[in-house]
């Protein structure tokens, strides 16, 4: 293969596959492009849980002029195509179907009910395949589906908000306005790309927080609320049935419809909590706070991502924020006078 031609096309289904973002969860995001003598007359991505594949979306966008050209096409997709029957047919079935005669693959899929029967299909089906193309970029991509699929937790993305000496909070826990409203809104599409939004007790009594994006668009993560004695009021927003919730507490209470209860044992609390919510298919959280439990994440070597906005407000005293340690910093922006810096885990 031309690598520079090939990653070419292979590029253009990782810009595709990222616009399924928010939407396609659990799924993978996964974009698709047909090829003729250089030329694309098909693409594609996943758009919605439950809904076509990329692979089915890029073929239909084939025009109707084109039609006959799809068996001397090259598909490329940034994941390996399904084989098996889930809210869809096989992927792989579709592209035997239509007579395609080479496919060009990311990366493998290792969800166990993928692993390698797509590739495999296609090939006794006498299909050429090559794989690995972008690899680290098509796995990138889906850094929360291979996460939890293979490491058999949720992806934890860490975030908090602090002020330039380092201060997040007032001394007696009381919410400080530290990021601008550009910020605010971009933690807001942030969580518009997560599956679940993830506070401690003392967060959510003092902040009464709404833990929605609506300063986004997309579906709001479920939120997700430990309360290990029921000491959050009634009268808070999490209450509000607004969205789907769900308590952790160390006993059931009764909610009235309005929530979900999780009950967890404490002793060992974040391996039992990201154990029941890798059993609720719930494939990433963003942990917003408060300090203590972001620290408890970061002790525990148990994140995959933490974002910290410095705001430009100096606060005389109140709680220090997280010490983020073991980490490796990767990107910095500038939004409006606030600092965002990206860390990963060392």
């Amino acid at each position: 293969m031309n690598s520079t031609f090939n990653e070419f096309f292979m590029q253009r289904c990782l810009e595709l596959a990222a616009m399924g973002a928010g939407q396609v969860a659990p799924n993978p995001m996964v974009g698709a492009v047909l090829v003729h003598q250089g030329r694309i007359i098909g693409e594609g991505y996943h758009r919605q849980y439950g809904q076509a594949h990329a692979e089915v979306n890029c073929v239909n966008s084939v025009a109707a002029e084109d039609q006959s050209l799809i068996p001397l096409a090259t598909m490329y997709v940034s994941l390996e195509p399904c084989a098996h029957h889930g809210k869809t047919p096989p992927c792989a079935d579709l592209i035997v179907s239509r007579g395609i005669k080479e496919v060009v693959i990311g990366c493998i899929d290792t969800f166990s009910a993928v692993a390698g029967k797509g590739i495999e299909k296609l090939e006794k089906a006498g299909i050429t395949v090559h794989t690995g193309l972008l690899e680290a970029e098509c796995r990138y991509i889906n850094r929360r589906f291979f996460t939890f699929h293979e490491k058999k937790r949720p992806y934890i993305v860490l975030k908090w908000a602090q002020g330039s000496n380092g201060i997040m909070a007032a001394a007696d826990g009381a919410p400080v306005k530290i990021s601008n409203p550009y910020s605010d809104r971009l933690v807001h599409k942030w969580r518009s790309e997560e599956m679940g939004i993830l506070v401690g007790t003392r967060t959510a009594i003092l902040d009464n927080p709404r833990l929605n994006n609506r300063l986004w668009t997309g579906k709001d993560p479920v939120r997700l609320i430990i309360d290990r004695e029921g000491k959050v009021p009634r009268s808070h927003h999490v209450w509000d049935g607004s969205i789907p919730t769900i308590f952790i507490t160390g006993s059931r209470a009764d909610t009235h419809g309005l929530t979900e209860i999780m009950e967890l044992d404490f002793t060992d609390m974040l391996p039992a909590l990201l154990k029941q919510l890798h059993q609720r298919h719930i494939q990433s959280v963003l942990v917003e706070g408060g300090p203590h439990l972001l620290q408890q994440f970061i002790a525990a070597g148990l994140w995959d991502e933490a974002r910290i906005i410095t705001g430009t407000v100096t606060l005389a005293d109140g709680l220090a924020a997280p010490v983020l340690t073991r980490a490796i910093s990767v990107d910095t922006m500038q939004v409006n006078g606030d600092r965002i810096d990206f860390y990963n885990p060392a």
